[in-house]
């Protein structure tokens, strides 16, 4: 994964003084214990850190602030061990600036019954402890995920695993940079959208550059690089005869490789997590780049085309939440439809860009016309993507807030051959169903763009959305398109009375 730094999760435990100091230093075995073993598990994607049990006010306080201070602390998880008096923890979770899962565990898993006493009821409090601390997470309005279970178990490491992908998504958010090259496609609303107002929320920056700004390291590139990065294209992919070397379109793919080494070079020196480009400014470059994001993206890198930055980002959190799982995630967007009776199906493409780690096998490497833009025939792989469950999700710009939409999916193998579709694909059957689904969709405002993933799931959306504080729309097998309505019209309501509710 590209353009990463090392991230770790703090394991924070509460207790206070009252229970003596054989008690806490109990407390303080455990917590150590229970690290551990999650450190061991093959669950658990982050490194997890344990820090000493917290009884005091400052104690607290002096957590939260270190946490806030530390770049590799992607957020905290919270557990009470025992009795921690939870206004012990205003200060500190008033001043916290990371996201947080609260644990509602206790360190055995059994009741010891034939010898417990009051021993052992005072060590192990959590039952009640936690709720404490709940309250004060609720008094004071804070986003937060809650996991219940005893830490051994797998649903809950499950639990955990899911909301660290998405603070880790989150982390790598705060301060990225995201290169719009070129503007938006013209006359398009959906794409475009209020980069000071995520910036504001989300924590990455999008700011544009022209098209110039990247000939000049596409230009700057040896023929030597060329050659050697062409000649990588044929031992990875199956390159159509007359792209390869000494056949007639070999320069097509020299021109593809020189601008994929360029666009590397512009990103890597501008220290960006993503891009957009759009087909409707292409001056200096002989082609659309197509192979060139496709790797790109397969890198690390977010995209979207035609300028939009905001599916750029999404991208590219997804790709984070995924990263060391199997499958994997691209920018997609809904093409045409297939409509039989019964058989209401999806087909998802775009002109060039979709990602190479959804592909089914070895991508064929290309050259077809494109038909817009107006410069020569652009190379890209083409594949289609697997079988299997996948999700759709889009970020909108509602103009007063931001809404996260998700739709899961089912990726189907296509009964037929499609020898003429020069681009990669994918095709799938949404749920609950291709007319509530869609229906739902347009409802919601969502784009005709997505993130698409396989093991992204909505629950890492979920957990996203509500480190974010932003709105979530779901389309699954549950949703009711009334509900559904209903819920987007309670949202309207919710999200903008939200802002004005603070702890008071």
């Amino acid at each position: 994964m590209n353009n990463t730094s090392p991230t770790e999760i703090w394991f924070l435990t509460g207790s206070q003084h009252l229970y003596g100091p054989e008690t806490l230093k109990q407390v303080a075995a455990n917590s150590e214990h229970i690290v551990r073993a999650l450190n061991k598990s093959k669950l658990i994607p982050l490194k997890l850190v344990y820090k000493p049990v917290l009884k005091t006010p400052e104690e607290i306080r002096q957590a939260c602030l270190d946490a806030n201070h530390e770049p590799a602390c992607a957020g905290l998880i919270l557990w009470m061990h025992t009795f921690s008096p939870s206004k012990m923890w205003i200060g500190g979770l008033t001043q916290l600036a990371k996201p947080f899962l609260h644990l509602h565990t206790q360190f055995n898993r059994d009741l010891p019954w034939e010898k417990i006493d009051m021993d052992f009821m005072n060590l192990n409090q959590a039952a009640h402890g936690d709720r404490e601390a709940g309250f004060i997470h609720t008094r004071l309005r804070l986003n937060r995920k809650v996991v219940v279970g005893h830490w051994s178990d797998t649903e809950v490491q499950d639990r955990i695993a899911a909301w660290m992908r998405s603070a880790r998504a989150w982390h790598d958010w705060q301060g990225a940079k995201f290169a719009r090259i070129g503007d938006n496609m013209r006359q398009v609303a959906v794409t475009d959208g209020n980069k000071v107002s995520a910036e504001i929320k989300f924590g990455f920056s999008v700011n544009t550059y022209g098209i110039g700004d990247v000939v000049g390291y596409v230009n700057a590139v040896s023929d030597s690089s060329v050659s050697l990065l062409c000649a990588e294209y044929e031992q990875c992919y199956n390159v159509t005869k007359s792209l390869r070397k000494g056949q007639n379109r070999h320069a097509s793919l020299r021109d593809a490789a020189r601008i994929e080494l360029g666009l590397r070079a512009f990103l890597e020196e501008g220290n960006f997590k993503g891009f957009t480009d759009t087909f409707e400014d292409l001056h200096g470059l002989k082609q659309l780049p197509g192979l060139a994001v496709q790797r790109l993206m397969a890198d690390g890198y977010g995209f979207a085309g035609e300028g939009d930055w905001k599916t750029a980002a999404l991208v590219r959190a997804m790709k984070i939440i995924a990263d060391g799982l199997p499958g994997g995630v691209s920018f997609m967007e809904d093409y045409t439809y297939h409509l039989a009776p019964n058989k209401h199906q999806v087909l998802g493409a775009h002109m060039l860009e979709i990602c190479e780690s959804i592909a089914s096998g070895k991508p064929s490497i290309e050259i077809h016309p494109l038909g817009i833009g107006g410069k020569e025939d652009p190379v890209r792989s083409v594949f289609t993507a697997p079988a299997g469950s996948a999700i759709n999700a889009s970020l909108i710009d509602l103009g007063n807030r931001f809404r996260f939409l998700v739709n899961e999916v089912k990726v189907v193998k296509p009964t037929q051959p499609l020898p003429k579709l020069p681009v990669a694909r994918a095709l799938w059957e949404c749920a609950p169903d291709f007319k509530t689904a869609c229906a739902a969709w347009i409802y919601a405002g969502g784009a005709h763009h997505t993130g698409f993933g396989y093991s992204v799931t909505t629950e890492h959306i979920e957990n996203l959305a509500d480190i974010a504080g932003v709105e979530l729309a779901i389309i699954d097998k549950k949703t009711d398109l009334r509900g559904f309505r209903q819920n987007l019209r309670n949202n309207e309501i919710y999200y903008h009375l939200a802002s004005g509710l603070g702890a008071i």
